[in-house]
């Protein structure tokens, strides 16, 4: 199923780093972006996170929270979040059940060969707790700074 501007973020629980648990249907009275990159400490996962890592102070000021979530373990995490100083949480879905929830799970072709992979994507979760924007197929450069720029006016509209 894939969600659409204005459905409900989807209630499912996952471990997240620094010991916490995240629900992106949880965050009620809070904006949150979810954004779902394919692996830790590989190029263009790295210049996305960073990315929201130096706009994190305008993500806050629009009352927005910001978590990434990848198929990779707690502890692969926690290495990439502390090497690269990331302010925010890294969620952690080996079973891939808040990656098919937003329905992220793509066939790839690498080499030739198909395998099933996170497609780069990011929600912006309104107060309510509804999807009010998606990107799907992202690519990097500047797409964080769209993000910010949709949470600024979510915010205002507020």
């Amino acid at each position: 199923m894939t969600l659409t501007i204005g459905t409900p973020a989807p209630d499912i629980t996952l471990d997240a780093t620094s010991d916490t648990a995240f629900n992106p249907a949880a965050f009620k009275g809070e904006q949150v972006v979810v954004y779902f990159y394919p692996k830790d400490a590989t190029p263009g996962c790295t210049t996305e996170g960073q990315d929201f890592r130096d706009r994190m102070d305008a993500f806050e000021k629009a009352g927005t929270r910001v978590f990434g979530v990848s198929r990779d373990s707690l502890r692969k995490h926690e290495n990439f979040r502390q090497k690269q100083g990331f302010p925010f949480e890294l969620v952690s879905d080996p079973e891939e059940t808040l990656c098919r929830a937003f329905d992220v799970i793509k066939l790839k072709k690498l080499y030739g060969k198909e395998h099933e992979g996170i497609e780069r994507s990011t929600f912006l979760i309104d107060r309510e707790g509804n999807i009010a924007a998606q990107w799907r197929g992202v690519k990097v450069a500047g797409h964080v700074d769209e993000v910010l720029a949709m949470a600024q006016t979510l915010s205002a509209d507020r």
